[in-house]
């Protein structure tokens, strides 16, 4: 009969080698008495010798690895909307601060991102138009005030017949006019941002109006600042506006006052609270999207205007799926992969995975609930297991 050559791989000559070994332990142990043993870790090995990439770990190492395992259930899943926005400052609460009147700007007493309160002083500016209106009202107040005096010395005299009705008449005209160009001066004054019982000179401060944030400053020292130029703008960060855009197809999926979620690349697996406020009545037709606003709370100012997120706003219903962390999901050899507790072992289990958000993902196939799948310490696995492939190939 003629031989045939059966090639070995470098896995089959270790299990032939470990076998041989094996049974010449065994026959040596029998001539001497005694019944062969075989140590558990050993036993294991020949059991697993023939298992396909199953990694096993000592319970120390798994510890040390930071393997972390979790039993699979279908959990109850908000179906929700996924939509990419922008971070805005809240509208509502932003002001853009300018003067009233031309004015040289003569101190600067905030800086960008400075935190200020109502009533406080970000600039001080010079105003020749102020300094003439704060002298006319001087002067009207100084004409009104001997317009008072005559007419009240005319009333007297008018009382004792000592001066006919004919000047008691004027002196009293000529305190109701001087009265209205006081009055007049002072509106003037109140126009342009002064209490006419404050106005002093022609210097004027710029004031904050509520507090919040110094977002943008335009104000240089010494420069020409006039009434339709904004000096600063002012936003309450406290609350921002997440601005997106719906589609035309998710319309009838959300409603205003709907839970939502925000995360940013700034913070990976961090989830903001929000809730969806507002839902535009007028469709973009280029894109055919809606314009949509989610309200954030942001007391600790980690959240900047202009940032990019990713905003999941709920739909009311939901439905039952697998969910894993998404650190327990890793590519190998271009496919999404899980480590599943098998035998005593790791197995890496090829999965299909839906969508992806706060830090989950959807398993659609490759798991099955009751198994047992490793939700840390994977890229230690993965570490060892490439290690032990190129081990096999030399």
């Amino acid at each position: 009969m003629k031989n045939t050559y059966v090639p070995q791989t470098p896995r089959l000559k270790r299990l032939a080698s470990l076998l041989m070994i094996g049974g010449l332990s065994a026959v040596l142990l029998a001539g001497c008495g005694e019944k062969p043993k075989v140590q558990e870790n050993e036993a294991k090995q020949l059991r697993k010798a023939g298992t396909e990439k199953l990694l096993v770990l000592g319970a120390e190492e798994a510890r040390r690895a930071g393997i972390r395992v979790q039993q699979l259930a279908l959990r109850e899943k908000a179906e929700q909307i996924v939509v990419t926005a922008t971070i805005q400052a809240n509208q509502d609460k932003s002001a853009h601060i300018g003067p009233r009147v031309a004015g040289r700007i003569v101190k600067v007493q905030a800086k960008l991102g400075d935190r200020v309160k109502p009533g406080q002083v970000l600039a001080v500016l010079d105003s020749i138009e102020l300094g003439e209106a704060v002298s006319t009202h001087r002067q009207a107040s100084s004409e009104a005030a001997l317009t008072q005096a005559n007419f009240e010395r005319a009333v007297g005299l008018y009382a004792d017949n000592i001066i006919p009705e004919k000047e008691y008449l004027k002196a009293r005209a000529e305190r109701e006019k001087s009265l209205a160009r006081l009055r007049a001066s002072a509106d003037r004054l109140r126009m342009l941002g002064l209490a006419p019982d404050r106005a002093a000179g022609s210097v004027f401060p710029l004031t904050t109006p509520f507090a919040g944030t110094v977002i943008e400053k335009k104000a240089v020292l010494g420069e020409l600042a006039q009434p339709d130029q904004s000096l600063f703008t002012i936003a309450d960060l406290s609350v921002l506006w997440i601005e997106a855009n719906l589609f035309e197809k998710d319309l009838g999926r959300v409603r205003v006052g709907a839970r939502a979620s925000v995360t940013v690349s700034a913070y990976p697996g961090e989830v903001f609270k929000g809730k969806l406020t507002y839902i535009s009545s007028v469709m973009d037709p280029g894109t055919r999207t809606v314009k949509a606003r989610v309200e954030v709370p942001n007391p600790d100012g980690r959240l900047k205007p202009n940032m990019f997120a990713a905003a999941a706003i709920q739909t009311g219903t939901s439905s039952k799926a697998l969910l894993l962390p998404e650190d327990a999901i890793l590519l190998m050899q271009g496919q999404p992969t899980v480590f599943v507790e098998k035998d005593g072992g790791f197995e890496p289990r090829p999965v299909a995975v839906g969508k992806r958000f706060q830090g989950l993902a959807v398993i659609r196939s490759g798991v099955m609930p009751g198994e047992t799948v490793v939700v840390s310490g994977a890229y230690a696995l993965k570490a060892r297991l490439l290690k032990s492939q190129i081990g096999d190939s030399d």
